[in-house]
């Protein structure tokens, strides 16, 4: 198999960003884990491409006491250690415009403090009013802090405009199942309008994701094949060679099906499935994903290892990479604070059908996973076979067929198979692949998605947040499961770390006569 590169000249390059204007950050829970390892550096990063501008302030708020200037000795010591070309200069301006607060989340006073001291920092700034209320929280503390957000009038305001001005950011999860997500919906909406609410699924917020969008609706060539006359199957796979670590308290309340598929799979499913929005305008993007979800068919829970699977990870002797480890590795019921007789499944594989014109009775195979041989995030598009091959009598009946890979991470890029004569003899093919790698050809580390999200929000562009119809349809598909799996006694599939998969999970897809593609051969596009 051979590759073949891919480059750009400048002239092809199209970019358009949008700064943000003067906005005031207030970060619930701002001494945590989230906060420090992402949006400070995130920020930081913003704020030396000239896009964050000085008319800005953010106010951190937290349980742990901490004074401003520790706050901001932390954070400078967070980034220089994040990355090493760093101007002093830039970084104490940026941290100059940290503060912090400390109190009970539960505790109305402690609002009141946020409202003066906010008040304060705006016209000290001149921020104009604007201000973000960032839950970097635990999901048990998201109705408490916005219920005080609205009883002490800090997002239901009175004046004109409010609502351009007033913004609230929420982390994923958003619910645990579909009453909790309506519940958790209801009472936001009791204090901030859709419009103000930005929910994050960092997932959206990655370049290659993005990318999806502009792959199949700025090149013409891809349109016309995009549909059930030419496309065989579609894979979408997020696979993770590290196990739970430090969350296995988290990760036990929650599973693969709440903490990945119910989200980043099902969103990036309803990019590579949605149809064509009438422009790049975030509702008319969000109404054609929405469209996409509902039209996926619900599971049948009569035959459910048909559609679902789940599994655990058991102990083993390798890692992700392959290397042998003396003493095993820990199964998930071993990790420190996971239940020893848990039924949590940290694998979930799953077929699933969406009724509508483009992809009728056109599978589509889902998996996540922990523990697994390598670390990979793809969408794989396998087209159709030739209906017929005129190679026969060179032994080439059966030939591959093209396959299309949008590879989200770690790798990051475009691969495309295709088959070609070799020189030399009459007949003589081979499998060509098509290789854009966006390392080699941009240069340097890709962005963090937190960039991207915390830029769109604070300039107000809702594109890649997803909305409350959105959250509750996903839920809505997946809440079933749950419940079966409640009151089902048998437990997860168990299969060994390092493992590329396990026999039930294979069984699903190779029943159809097809196989999941290997993922410790990533480059192998004929896996």
């Amino acid at each position: 198999m051979r590759e073949v590169g891919l480059s750009i000249t400048a002239k092809d390059i199209a970019c358009a960003e949008t700064a943000a204007g003067p906005n005031g950050l207030v970060v619930f829970g701002a001494s945590g884990d989230l906060v420090r390892r992402k949006l400070l550096i995130s920020l930081f990063r913003i704020y030396k491409r000239g896009l964050l501008g000085e008319q800005f302030y953010l106010l951190g708020a937290g349980r742990k006491k901490l004074l401003s200037r520790q706050f901001r000795q932390n954070t400078q010591r967070a980034i220089q250690e994040s990355s090493g070309d760093i101007s002093i200069k830039e970084l104490e301006s940026f941290v100059s415009r940290l503060y912090y607060i400390s109190g009970d989340y539960s505790d109305l006073s402690f609002y009141d403090s946020i409202r003066a001291k906010a008040a304060e920092l705006d016209k000290k700034h001149k921020a104009g009013g604007g201000v973000i209320f960032y839950l970097a929280v635990p999901p048990f503390l998201y109705s408490t802090i916005v219920e005080r957000l609205g009883s002490t009038g800090l997002s239901c305001r009175d004046e004109p405009d409010s609502r351009r001005r007033v913004r609230l950011v929420v982390e994923k999860p958003f619910g645990r199942d579909l009453q909790s997500a309506v519940e958790l919906n209801n009472k936001i909406h009791q204090c901030f309008d859709e419009s103000q609410v930005y929910r994050i699924d960092h997932y959206l917020g990655k370049d290659t994701v993005q990318n999806i969008l502009m792959f199949r609706f700025a090149n013409a060539i891809f349109e016309p094949i995009w549909n059930r006359n030419y496309i065989d199957h579609i894979q979408v796979t997020i696979a993770e060679s590290m196990g739970v670590e430090h969350r296995g308290g988290y990760y036990d309340t929650a599973g693969a099906l709440r903490d990945i598929f119910q989200n980043h799979m099902l969103q990036m499913l309803a990019l590579v499935a949605m149809e064509p929005p009438t422009s790049f305008e975030a509702d008319h993007i969000r109404d054609e994903k929405v469209k996409l979800l509902r039209s996926i068919r619900p599971f049948k829970l009569d035959e459910p290892d048909k559609f679902i699977v789940r599994g655990q990870y058991g102990p083993g002797l390798t890692n992700g990479a392959g290397a042998v480890r003396e003493p095993p590795l820990l199964g998930y019921r071993a990790e420190p604070g996971v239940n020893p007789q848990s039924k949590t499944e940290t694998f979930v594989a799953a077929k699933l059908f969406i009724d509508n014109w483009r992809w009728k009775d056109v599978p589509f195979y889902l998996r996540t996973g922990k523990r697994l041989a390598k670390k990979n995030t793809e969408i794989a598009i396998t087209f159709k076979k030739v209906p017929h091959s005129m190679f026969i009598p060179a032994g080439l009946g059966d030939m591959p067929p093209n396959i299309l890979v949008l590879q989200i991470q770690p790798e990051e890029g475009i691969f495309l198979s295709f088959q070609a004569k070799q020189p030399g003899s009459k007949i003589c093919m081979s499998t060509l692949n098509m290789n854009f790698n966006y390392r080699s050809v941009f240069g340097g580390d890709m962005p963090e998605a937190y960039q991207r999200l915390l830029l769109d929000c604070m300039s107000g562009d809702q594109t890649l947040f997803a909305r409350q119809d959105g959250v509750e349809v996903a839920w809505q598909l997946v809440t079933p499961i749950l419940r079966a799996w409640e009151g089902d006694d048998s437990n997860p599939y168990e299969y060994p770390t390092g493992a590329e998969s396990f026999p039930e999970a294979d069984c699903l897809i190779e029943s159809d006569g097809r196989k999941w593609r290997q993922l410790s051969k990533i480059a192998d596009l004929n896996k």
